[in-house]
């Protein structure tokens, strides 16, 4: 089996969440987080950039499998005062286990992976190679992890018979 993505990106921005739509009458809804827009708007952009780098691109059209890591910032909280404001307290938590919720981030990304032209749906993924939040201050110890925050997106095409080809 390859391990090799067909693709390849990395996104800056704040990765935000897709959820629930509220209704504001006349048959308007609107996303329930401002950061939506701008979220996707940027995977777009980084995924349509790295598109034109691969000349003859075709959005994917099969099973796809996808892997994506979202790095955030660390809450202020999570450091000392003083001289201590750049060390990290003990009772800082190793990973975000806050909102927003990973699920809800990967359907944002997703769709925007498909307006960009990545694959031709987002019902084509058939699976996650790797779906994790992150703390910026992981980067340079665990793969994939960005030192601003953001994402790391890979998609991969599965074949019929399950493997993973490049």
């Amino acid at each position: 089996m390859t391990t090799e993505p067909v693709l390849t990106v990395t996104v800056h921005g704040l990765p935000a969440p897709q959820g629930s739509k509220s209704h504001k009458g006349k048959g308007r809804m609107v996303e329930s987080s401002i950061h939506v827009a701008p979220w996707r708007e940027a995977v777009v952009w980084a995924m349509r950039q790295q598109i034109i780098r691969q000349r003859g691109w075709r959005p994917l059209d099969g099973a796809v499998e996808a892997s994506m890591v979202f790095s955030f910032v660390r809450p202020k909280g999570h450091y000392g005062t003083g001289r201590n404001a750049r060390v990290l307290k003990p009772s800082a938590p190793a990973r975000p286990a806050v909102m927003p919720d990973l699920s809800k981030l990967a359907r944002s990304t997703e769709d925007a992976i498909t307006t960009a032209g990545g694959y031709r749906d987002d019902a084509l993924l058939v699976s996650y190679r790797r779906l994790e939040k992150r703390y910026v201050t992981d980067a340079g110890s665990v793969a994939d992890v960005l030192d601003v925050q953001g994402a790391v997106i890979r998609l991969y095409r599965v074949e019929p018979d399950g493997e993973v080809t490049p």
